[in-house]
């Protein structure tokens, strides 16, 4: 890669978002938050089903899924896929290899479903084999659960396999693809895959404040009276909107009609495929810069998703994470922290309305605040 210097964004108060979201959006993005609409007005209710559909469309669910929307992060969707769609008495069998699917375990031991764990390391994903055995093993397991890309270290796990023999031992799988959705390959109508909760503001480069899920038809229907909360009952809210269109709580209607354009951007580029492709390059651009100035990356490029990337900390004393992170943001480039626990890590995204031209910025704000900083040895440091 050519060496070039840093630049600031042409829009100084707004940073480049390298995170694992929010991220940076377009400006026709931004400007459709400018309207106001009203709730229950017919142009808003035309414009949620637009959104709805097209949800269900790059889900490759449209026929047998539905989406269903709810206000929040994408927690909230988890929550309310695990509440909503396993019954009080069922066992779920979670796959867990990062701060993600332990996060799916907090909930289920919050809102009351028995939950077991298959756990492999953060570098590691979870064996199809394995989840074969532990079912074999275990028949009172209903549901599966597993994150398709676990953004605390941005390992791609294997979803097609996982699915298949989810799928061979009649069992349900339910998937958090917040990190994946809009950008990796995910098809429910061709992988055997109950249910996929995402986000607004990941992949599809909308804005905070919506998320959804993508259900099976026919596992909604039986999901009348599981979840244990009224916000977040899947089924309620299906069955609003098939009733009137409408949300049954306020919707966060500017974040709607956010999504609603980036959706129209996400087709323009050639959807999953396109998005795909940039952010691929993005990565790429990424790890070649940040190995050419000595980093290491926490995972080995064959098990490393295309949308945000976890790097060991340097082993030089002089490193401290928040000089580093102030300098970077000083140059117009926001970074995130590790959230591993194996590891000492910081993590640079590669997802949202940015291209290879702004990661190679982003490397150059790198170098120069490493020489600031002193910092020559940029290996691993020990843990």
């Amino acid at each position: 890669m050519t060496a070039r210097r840093s630049r600031r964004p042409a829009e100084a108060d707004a940073p480049y978002l390298l995170t694992p979201g929010p991220l940076t959006t377009s400006r026709a993005t931004k400007e459709a938050m400018l309207r106001d609409w009203g709730s229950r007005d017919g142009a808003f209710v035309a414009l949620n089903a637009r959104v709805l559909e097209r949800l269900e469309e790059i889900a490759g669910g449209a026929g047998g899924h539905v989406a269903v929307p709810l206000q929040g992060s994408g927690t909230f969707a988890v929550e309310a896929m695990l509440g909503s769609l396993v019954p009080p008495a069922g066992r779920l069998l979670l796959l867990v290899n990062g701060a993600y699917g332990r996060r799916m375990a907090r909930i289920c031991e919050r809102i009351g479903r028995d939950a077991v764990t298959l756990e492999t390391a953060e570098d590691a994903p979870p064996r199809a084999a394995a989840v074969a055995r532990r079912l074999a093993e275990d028949p009172a397991i209903g549901h599966v659960a597993m994150v398709y890309c676990e953004t605390s270290s941005g390992i791609l796990n294997p979803l097609a396999e996982i699915a298949q023999v989810v799928a061979e031992a009649g069992r349900r799988l339910l998937v958090d693809a917040m990190s994946a959705f809009g950008a990796i390959e995910l098809d429910v109508g061709a992988l055997p895959c109950d249910a996929v909760v995402a986000s607004a503001n990941k992949c599809l480069e909308g804005v905070p404040g919506m998320a959804f899920a993508v259900i099976r038809r026919t596992l909604l229907e039986a999901s009348a009276g599981n979840a244990p909360s009224l916000a977040l009952d899947l089924h309620d809210q299906w069955q609003a909107m098939q009733e009137s269109g409408q949300w049954r709580f306020t919707p966060p209607t500017q974040v709607i009609a956010a999504l609603d354009q980036a959706l129209a951007e996400h087709a323009a580029e050639g959807g999953v495929a396109g998005r795909g492709a940039r952010y691929r390059r993005n990565c790429q651009a990424l790890v070649d810069g940040m190995r050419a100035l000595g980093f290491e990356t926490f995972l080995p490029d064959a098990l490393q998703a295309p949308v945000i990337v976890a790097f060991h900390a340097p082993a030089d004393p002089g490193f401290d994470f928040r000089a580093f992170y102030d300098g970077l943001a000083g140059r117009g480039y926001v970074i995130y922290p590790g959230k591993l626990t194996e590891a000492e890590t910081f993590r640079i995204g590669c997802m949202g309305r940015i291209d290879a031209e702004v990661i190679e910025g982003a490397v150059a704000a790198v170098a120069e605040v490493l020489d600031e900083m002193g910092v020559k040895d940029r290996g691993r440091r020990a843990a």
